[in-house]
């Protein structure tokens, strides 16, 4: 079974990709599960091998490495986060109609959204990084910020995105490992699948990441991009995003029976409509298939990591785009919908 499409349709939905209203760019590699298509276009002022800040995609490599950890027994998605942290770290982290929920929140809690922590990442910081106030945003401020918010339901019962979850299992990672989380996803995931352009953003003098664009103007947030490690820090390629993702869903690092365990999709409305399982995303891309849509991670940059097991296909690449991800997500409905499929 044979994979096509026709290239210059591709080529032609990028090239008009960056005709819409603040899309300066775009960048998009399709390949097949049997590697019999393999496009990478660009257009724009972002070249196909220029490294770009994934963003929230880095989140699917937090999942890689803690189901690594756990097929090597290092870990069981239900520890409790109290196993990792101190008493002072975890105080009132998780206090919700004066009951203390902080030690019994799980490992599964964080990487599914389901713990109830807020999110550091509230429109107010939204409002000053899209206005070019470039901040830091490590570990001890986004817990002293969170500790000042209200959780809105107890760990398990509903689901909230927040990048805080992320923060804390990068410290739990690093705790586990006895390394920092650099050296973690450079050793496990970076070294592993031999990605030369993909690397934690950690150097604020950094210039080789294209910059983001936040409606018609560029912003700079060095200090911010290099302070969320395995919230949002790494640096990629379209080329290597895509190498990464057919080793993720094809069980590289983890036995494959486990992908099957993260599909507990609960349904989330910001930041868009879309449903989190554990550690993973599911985008769906009709009404008519709500929950068997494209299976990932976005980027707040207009990155995008997809894969689409309905046609066995995978998407990557950016639109580099603070608001982008419907220009990006029609990009690849409309592949999807021409792809074909020859004996």
């Amino acid at each position: 079974m044979l994979t096509t499409i026709n290239p210059s349709f591709v080529d032609e939905l990028v090239s008009t990709a960056v005709s819409k209203k603040n899309i300066y760019c775009a960048v998009l590699c399709v390949e097949s599960g049997d590697n019999s298509l393999s496009l990478l276009c660009g257009a724009g002022n972002l070249t196909t091998d220029k490294p770009y800040f994934i963003a929230s995609v880095t989140k699917l490599y937090v999942t890689a490495v803690l189901l690594k950890l756990r097929s090597e027994k290092c870990l069981n998605l239900q520890n409790k986060i109290s196993e990792y942290f101190s008493d002072e770290i975890l105080h009132e982290l998780h206090l919700f109609k004066g009951i203390e929920h902080s030690k019994n929140i799980t490992i599964k809690h964080l990487m599914s959204n389901t713990s109830g922590i807020p999110d550091y990442f509230s429109s107010d910081v939204i409002g000053e990084l899209t206005a070019g106030i470039d901040q830091s945003w490590g570990f001890e401020r986004t817990l002293a910020s969170v500790k000042q918010k209200k959780p809105k339901f107890a760990p398990g019962k509903k689901a909230q995105y927040s990048d805080t979850n992320y923060q804390l299992l990068g410290k739990i990672i690093e705790t586990i490992t006895n390394k920092d989380i650099h050296t973690v996803f450079k050793e496990f995931i970076f070294d592993e699948l031999k990605l030369e352009n993909t690397y934690l953003y950690e150097d604020v003098n950094d210039k080789r990441p294209a910059p983001i664009y936040y409606k018609d103007k560029e912003i700079y947030l060095p200090k911010y991009m290099s302070s969320i490690g395995p919230e949002g820090g790494i640096v990629s390629t379209a080329k290597e995003s895509m190498i990464f993702l057919k080793a993720f869903i094809n069980g590289h690092f983890f036995p494959k029976e486990y992908f099957n365990k993260l599909n507990d999709w609960k349904i989330l409305f910001s930041p868009g409509l879309f449903f989190y399982g554990v550690g993973i995303a599911s985008q769906p891309i009709s009404i008519k298939e709500l929950k068997n849509g494209l299976i990932g991670h976005w980027g707040q940059t207009g990155a995008f990591s997809f894969y689409h097991p309905k046609t066995d296909l995978y998407f990557t690449g950016t639109v580099n785009q603070f608001y982008g991800h419907s220009v990006a997500a029609k990009m690849m409905l409309k592949i999807i919908k021409n792809v074909k499929k020859t004996e």
